[in-house]
């Protein structure tokens, strides 16, 4: 599963990289794409990683609604960069794609908050998607 590993990570960084420039997830995403086919130095963008990126756009608003309303103590503007887009990606899979493990989703999350962001984001990322998690079933509405 290190495939969808890497998958994960590269969608992280795309959703990432247009919180940063204020631009559109798509856009960013269909730059990686067309950066990865043009330049042998960068590596591809998989079919995984764009599944996550095209979800995670179609339900933003609804995916950021919940992360607002279940943080407890954090505005989404307030919470550091990387840590709401690790929510961000995490609540995505967790809540919409039923092939991927609850326990799958949370442990990558953790991992990548353990990478990129502060000590006390692992625990805050577990807590959150643990909360959505647990509620699951009446979160899930298009």
């Amino acid at each position: 599963m290190a495939a969808r590993n890497t998958a994960r990570k590269r969608a992280f960084q795309i959703l990432f990289e247009g919180d940063q420039r204020g631009a559109d997830v798509l856009t960013v995403l269909a730059d990686w794409v067309r950066h990865s086919r043009s330049d042998t130095r960068q590596p591809p963008v998989s079919e995984y990683t764009m599944e996550l990126v095209e979800g995670y756009a179609e339900r933003a608003q609804r995916i950021d609604e919940l992360i607002a309303q279940y943080s407890v103590d954090w505005t989404l503007d307030r919470m550091p960069v990387v840590d709401r887009n690790i929510l961000r990606l995490g609540a995505y899979e967790l809540i919409w794609v039923d092939e991927t493990p609850d326990a799958v989703v949370l442990d990558e999350m953790v991992q990548l908050a353990k990478e990129f962001s502060t000590d006390d984001s692992p625990a805050f990322v577990n807590g959150l998607l643990g909360r959505l998690k647990d509620l699951k079933s009446s979160l899930r509405r298009d």
